[in-house]
């Protein structure tokens, strides 16, 4: 039961990366072509357009998703193929607690950077 819950979390981690990982490659890497998200002109990284979308709110929450979706669905996936290796119960204790782990930490620094840029933007 309790690998179908993680399951099920790994599929909609899959499905929020499809869908802001799309909302961001469209914003930034597709901005020559279609330009929206970027007031400032086209170019996705000039430091108006950056800044721009440093102050949005709607940015900085969409980033913290992006971010545990990715941090989850990477984890997990690891897991998984790293638990086919065969490792004894306390070695698969011992993966699961190192990752989650790791996962918190980077979830951590990630969210303060885009905290940070948003403070940064706004006082600017």
């Amino acid at each position: 039961m309790r690998e179908t819950y993680s399951w099920t979390w790994f599929i909609i981690a899959g499905i929020v990366i499809f869908i802001l990982g799309g909302l961001h490659m469209t914003a930034v890497h597709m901005s020559a072509i279609l330009g929206i998200f970027n007031p400032a002109g086209s170019d996705a990284v000039a430091w108006e357009n950056v800044s721009w979308r440093g102050k949005n709110l709607f940015f900085t929450v969409t980033y913290i998703f992006l971010l545990a979706a990715v941090l989850y669905h990477g984890f997990f996936g690891l897991r998984t193929i790293l638990f086919e290796l065969g490792p004894s119960r306390g070695g698969q204790r011992f993966i699961t607690k190192f990752l989650w782990c790791a996962g918190i930490v980077l979830f951590v620094i990630g969210t303060y950077a885009a905290i940070a840029a948003r403070a940064l933007g706004k006082a600017l």
